[in-house]
């Protein structure tokens, strides 16, 4: 494959992601759903595999995923916290002891004072 057909489908690819995110412009479930079928159309026509298989799963859980609009709510702040956790724990190659690590995970997301009290 040649480089250029390579950046053409990850260009695919990407605009694809980039057009869900108009799915959370919607004003309501109806107009949504409209949206995300539209978009799983063009998903499926870009003939990219992986990208096929994010769009069906997509498809399998259209109705949780539209409870967004009646609950627009997402679990973004834990998986950051997560994200920062795991962090720690690969910087850190392995804590001799559990009470390090959490000590570790406290202090890095702000949960003790700098200064002794």
């Amino acid at each position: 494959m040649h480089l250029a057909q390579q950046a053409l489908r990850t260009a695919k690819a990407w605009q694809c992601k980039e057009l869900f995110k108009g799915f959370y412009e919607q004003p309501d479930a109806v107009q949504g759903q409209a949206f995300f079928h539209k978009w799983y159309r063009s998903a499926m026509r870009t003939r990219l595999d992986p990208v096929k298989k994010v769009a069906e799963s997509f498809l399998k859980s259209l109705p949780r995923i539209l409870t967004w609009f009646a609950h627009p709510i997402s679990n973004a702040m834990a998986e950051g916290f997560n994200s920062a956790i795991q962090a720690i724990k690969s910087a850190a190659r392995g804590f001799r002891n559990a009470e390090h690590y959490r000590i570790r995970i406290l202090f890095h997301c702000g949960k003790l004072e700098l200064m002794p009290s």
